[in-house]
């Protein structure tokens, strides 16, 4: 595959048929070789994308997939947790992605739906392991407003949620 660094032809479609497998093996496989998560991820974002898939609205929700050329680079959600705010979730980045913008277009595309659905703002969970992306929701505006520390998927973390609001 041509570097997505070199190239302009990188498109943000829609999540659909075909992408399931996908996220859910990218994200097991990511979280258990760079952090040591346990198998225990992956069915919780097999559970995360069930829910979305069932409750599915597509005035207020949506599913982003990045892809260059028919390979698929990353996604990022927006999901209605309640009337005023929106939920982002399952973003992620192939390796190969990172470091290239790709991301901060991704939540920019995904915060500008939000807040033209009518949401007042946003919020995510994450760990604080993810410095890269805490630093892209600071840069954007965001706010962390709670960190504990937790054992979740074999491995010891400090939990994160994070707002937004426009």
């Amino acid at each position: 595959m041509q570097s997505a660094a070199m190239s302009d032809d990188v498109i943000l479609r829609d999540y659909g048929p075909g992408d399931f497998d996908w996220l859910v093996d990218l994200h097991g496989r990511y979280y258990s070789e760079a952090e040591g998560f346990d198998a225990t991820f992956a069915p919780l974002v097999a559970t995360i994308l069930r829910d979305f898939e069932a409750q599915f609205d597509p005035t207020c929700e949506r599913g982003w997939v990045a892809v260059q050329n028919g390979t698929r680079l990353g996604s990022v959600f927006c999901v209605k947790q309640d009337n005023q705010t929106a939920k982002l979730r399952l973003f992620i980045l192939s390796p190969e992605a990172r470091g290239i913008g790709l991301g901060k277009r991704m939540l920019e595309a995904c915060m500008r739906f939000a807040r033209d659905c009518g949401y007042a703002g946003m919020q995510l969970w994450t760990h604080e392991s993810h410095q890269a992306a805490c630093a892209l929701y600071r840069a954007s505006g965001w706010h962390c407003i709670s960190s504990k520390p937790v054992h979740s998927f074999g491995v010891d973390l400090v939990e994160q949620a994070w707002e937004v609001t426009f």
